[in-house]
């Protein structure tokens, strides 16, 4: 299999992707699988700031038994969406012949909807290859709301030999937007139940606040929020609801545009004190954060099915999340946590409420039991080989 995902770790960006990486990963574990991985990584012109770190992360190698090939393409920031498609496909092209010659595809696969998705429907009609495309959330949200990036996507999706969806709710939103319904296979995402699992308790905060150098309370409320600083995941609901639980902590994980709005709001609330802006963090740092907080609140406009509901779930922490794509595919009882109305007041309500009346971490973590790699993997091989099997017959 060939697989196009323009969001995938590199040297610069250890954490971009990740989940991309895994599942890809742990399908190429399978007997009698081959995964090459094109990440296509867009430079502009002149390599500027963080394009300049990331242009030298543009290396080929096997990372985890994946072939990753990184070529770079011409980049506008912030207006190239219309035409990004067609770039990346014409310098993704002659790298996927070349390779193609060496050792056949059976399959081209694109990681989400949009840029690769009609990157690779471009690509698999001048190889003659069956292709599928992955929807994740944003880039039907967002893309699909953009009339090329609609265009372009249904277009690509017409020719597909099989569409996946993160989701049911994802599925009904493609379907919505005049994707044949009947072509979508929901897909959910994996995890790495080995690290993702309830921590012990004991001195996790004390031990979390030496590793972060933060003075983190022993037994106040600690929230954590897992997501880009993106307006989008509404991270300003959470620190609002922090003038209403006095005594709360909150601990921010991500990076993005919205951070130094953030900082503001927290300062003007008189409530910087208690807002622990962390960015990116090591994957391994990520299970302590989340067993050792109360709750992990993300109260976003719009989702797939968010890694970071079921990673919290993993760890023993309950969500307060909105009625965004899969949450209720998710958040099917009590002991998952909390479906709220995104507005201040139903966040502030749904964190007291889950508060007050927490389960155990041990039944939060069995909500989670059906998500793994390697289930992810295999279900990923079955449908693969059905869309192979199709085209050969």
């Amino acid at each position: 299999m060939l697989s196009l995902s323009t969001l995938y770790p590199n040297s610069t960006n250890p954490r971009f992707g990740t989940f991309v990486a895994r599942s890809l990963e742990a399908l190429a574990a399978r007997n009698g699988w081959e995964v090459t991985c094109i990440n296509p990584l867009g430079i502009p012109p002149i390599a500027f700031g963080k394009y300049r770190a990331l242009k030298d992360a543009a290396v080929d190698g096997v990372e985890n038994g994946v072939d990753v090939r990184r070529p770079t393409f011409p980049l506008i920031p912030r207006f190239g969406g219309r035409i990004n498609p067609a770039i990346i496909a014409r310098k993704v092209l002659p790298l996927a012949q070349e390779l193609h010659a060496q050792t056949p595809f059976d399959i081209l696969d694109a990681q989400f909807f949009y840029p690769d998705g009609p990157a690779i429907a471009s690509i698999a009609k001048e190889l003659g290859l069956p292709y599928s495309i992955k929807a994740r959330g944003a880039d039907i949200s967002y893309w699909g709301k953009q009339d090329y990036g609609a265009e372009q996507m249904l277009d690509a999706a017409s020719g597909a030999a099989g569409l996946l969806a993160v989701s049911q709710a994802l599925a009904d939103d493609m379907a919505g937007m005049g994707m044949r319904r009947e072509a979508i296979t929901v897909h959910y995402t994996g995890l790495d139940r080995d690290r993702f699992r309830p921590l012990d308790h004991v001195g996790l905060r004390r031990k979390l606040g030496q590793e972060l150098g933060l003075s983190l309370p022993s037994t106040a409320p600690l929230l954590a929020t897992v997501g880009a600083l993106i307006p989008r995941k509404g991270q300003e609901l959470v620190i609002g609801a922090l003038a209403d639980l006095t005594d709360a902590h909150l601990l921010l994980v991500g990076k993005g545009e919205d951070e130094h709005h953030l900082r503001r709001l927290a300062a003007d609330m008189g409530a910087a004190g208690r807002v622990h802006f962390l960015g990116s963090v090591d994957h391994n740092l990520l299970p302590v954060i989340l067993s050792a907080a109360d709750l992990m609140v993300l109260p976003s406009a719009s989702e797939g099915l968010a890694n970071a509901w079921v990673e919290s779930l993993a760890c023993g922490t309950p969500l307060v999340i909105t009625d965004a794509g899969g949450a209720r595919e998710l958040v099917m009882g009590p002991e998952a946590g909390t479906i709220v109305e995104r507005d201040l007041s139903s966040v502030t309500q749904g964190i007291r409420h889950m508060l007050a009346n927490l389960p155990s971490p041990r039944i939060v973590a069995a909500m989670a039991k059906r998500f793994s790699w390697e289930a992810n993997a295999g279900a990923l091989a079955q449908y693969y080989e059905r869309l192979i099997d199709r085209h050969a017959g």
